[in-house]
C-alpha cells in the first residue's frame, strides 16, 4: 500500500499525481506520460529508449522501468546493446513552483544511471540550458551510497551555470536497497532538495553564479529514466547484472497554499 498523500512539509495542496495502480503489465497512463525514443542524448549513453512494455510497465502498484542487455535497432537506425525507457510529462503536465516528489527504488550496478528530474517546458523553443534543468535525484552505479541533486542553467562565461550537492544515507547504506522519497520544494528564489525528510541542499537565486541566469521562474515538466552508460557513469562491466529495474511507487506534485 502506498504511503498516505502527506508531504514532508506543511502548507501544500496536491495538484497532480500518478500512483501507478493500473493492472499488472499495463502501459503507463498515456494521459500523463509520453516517451523519449532513441539513444545517445548528448551524454554518450549506450541504451536505446523505447516505448515497449518490456521497458516500462505497471506491476504491483509501481511503474517499473527496466534496463535490459539486448541487441536492438531503434527508429534512428542505430543498433545498440541495451534498451531502457525515458518517460516524461512534456505536453501533458507542467508546473512552476511547489513540491515535486517521487518514492523510488533505484537500480544498482556499474554503468547504471537512474534519474528523476525536470526540464523547462520552453526547451523546444529556447533549447538547453536556457530552458533550465532541475535534477531531483541522480545516481551513478559506481556510487551506490550517494545521490545527487542539481540545478543547471545558462551562463555567459561557459555553457552552463550549475549548483550541485550530494547526500548519503545513515550508516552509508546503499540507496538501491529500499524505496526512498526524493523531492524538491521550489519557490521563486529558492529550491530545496530532500531525501526522505532530510533537507540536504538549498540553492538560492542570490547565490547563483555571477555569470549565470536564474531560469527557474516558469513551468517545468517531469522525467523518469534509467540510462545505461554515458560520460558520467561509464559503461557497464562484467560485474553489472541485467536486467536492472527502477521501481516508482508514485509521483506527486503539490502547489503551495
Amino acid at each position: 500500500m502506498a504511503p498516505p498523500i502527506v508531504p514532508a512539509s506543511t502548507g501544500f495542496t496536491l495538484a497532480w499525481s500518478d500512483e501507478f495502480n493500473g493492472a499488472d503489465g499495463s502501459l503507463p497512463d498515456a494521459s500523463k506520460w509520453t516517451y523519449d525514443i532513441g539513444g545517445g542524448w548528448g551524454n554518450q549513453e549506450l541504451e536505446a529508449y523505447t516505448n515497449r512494455a518490456t521497458n516500462a510497465q505497471i506491476k504491483s502498484g509501481n511503474l517499473v522501468i527496466t534496463a535490459q542487455k539486448e541487441t536492438f535497432t531503434g527508429t534512428d537506425g542505430i543498433t545498440r546493446d541495451y534498451t531502457s525507457a525515458r518517460l516524461k510529462t512534456q505536453g501533458l503536465f507542467n508546473q512552476a513552483y511547489g513540491r515535486f516528489e517521487a518514492r523510488i527504488k533505484i537500480p544498482a550496478g556499474q554503468g547504471m544511471w537512474p534519474a528523476f528530474w525536470m526540464l523547462g517546458q520552453d526547451i523546444t523553443t529556447n533549447g538547453w540550458p536556457q530552458c533550465g534543468e532541475i535534477d531531483i535525484m541522480e545516481n551513478i552505479g559506481r556510487e551506490p551510497t550517494i545521490v545527487h541533486g542539481s540545478l543547471h542553467g545558462p551562463s555567459s562565461a561557459s555553457q552552463t551555470a550549475d549548483e550541485t550537492s550530494s547526500v548519503s544515507l545513515p550508516n552509508n547504506a546503499n540507496f538501491a536497497g529500499d524505496f526512498h522519497v526524493y523531492a524538491v520544494e521550489w519557490e521563486p528564489a529558492q529550491i530545496r532538495f530532500y531525501v526522505d525528510s532530510n533537507n540536504y541542499a538549498t540553492f538560492n537565486k542570490s547565490d547563483w553564479p555571477t555569470n549565470g541566469t536564474w531560469v527557474f521562474g516558469h513551468p517545468f515538466f517531469i522525467i523518469l529514466n534509467v540510462a545505461v552508460g554515458g560520460s558520467w557513469p561509464g559503461a557497464p562491466d562484467a560485474t553489472t547484472q541485467f536486467p536492472q529495474q527502477m521501481l516508482v511507487d508514485y509521483v506527486r506534485v503539490y502547489t503551495k497554499q
